[in-house]
Parts: C-alpha cells; structure tokens; sequence
C-alpha cells in the first residue's frame, strides 16, 4: 500500500485548525464549497466536486479535538475508496501547529495519485491561508 504525506506550520492554537478541518463551514472556506459535514465521530462527511460530478463521503472514525482526525473514503473514485486520511496537529512553544496530513491505502501509485497528491500540497497552503488570514478561496468552488 502507498501512501502521501504532507506537514505545515499554521500560526494558530490546535482548536482553530481542528474547527477547519472538521465543522462544515470551516472545510467549505479551504477544500470545497459542496461540503456536508458534522464533526461527530461515525458520522459521514459528503465532499461534492465539479457540480457533483464528482462525490466523496469521508467516514469520520476518529475524531479527539483538537490534536487528532481519522477518515476513511468509503465512496468516491475507485481509487480512493478505502483509502484513509489522518490529521495529526501539534502545538508548538510559540502557541502555532504543525500538522501532519497522511492519505494512506493506496492501492497503486498509478492514475490519480500524484494528481491528488499534489492537490493535497496545494490544500495544505488554502487551509493555511483560511485559518491564519480568514482567506475564503476553497481550492473547488462549486
């Protein structure tokens, strides 16, 4: 199995980036503006692309605020489904975190790997962008 990894800085406390990556109007400022989700650990996040051309759901298996987040795909692309995504945040002396972003399960590093893998780089600078300035530019606006 493969795996993407991604680490950045945000000049924010945990809690902050925590509430981005899980309440829906957070996600909808960084990633996508078709986002349905509420941050209850089993629940199902829906993540719409290109007019819901396109449709992920994102099983939330871990959720522990404001240092831990666990999904498993399980619908979208082929490729995606099974994959799993995890947030690790931790916060620094200076009150900032670093967060460390895992899409594991990959199957092959064939077809839309390095695509999302290069993606998921992008998204870690909006979701920077949207905690430390309040940038509302989700990377897929429907």
């Amino acid at each position: 199995m493969y795996e993407m990894l991604h680490q950045i800085t945000i000049e924010a406390p945990p809690d902050e980036v925590f509430r981005a990556l899980t309440e829906q109007d957070g996600l909808r400022r960084w990633w996508t503006s078709d986002s349905e989700a509420v941050p209850i650990e089993g629940s199902t996040s829906t993540f719409g692309f290109f007019e819901r051309s396109t449709v992920f759901r994102m099983k939330i298996n871990n959720l522990e605020s404001p240092t831990f987040l666990k999904w498993t795909c399980v619908e979208g692309p082929s490729e995606w489904k099974d994959t799993e995504l995890e947030f690790r945040l931790e916060s620094t002396p200076g009150g900032h975190t670093v967060l460390t972003f895992r899409h594991y399960n990959w199957k092959s590093t064939e077809g839309f790997f390095s695509m999302c893998n290069t993606t998921w780089g992008h998204l870690m600078y909006t979701l920077k962008d949207y905690v430390e300035l309040g940038a509302s530019l989700p990377l897929f606006d429907s």
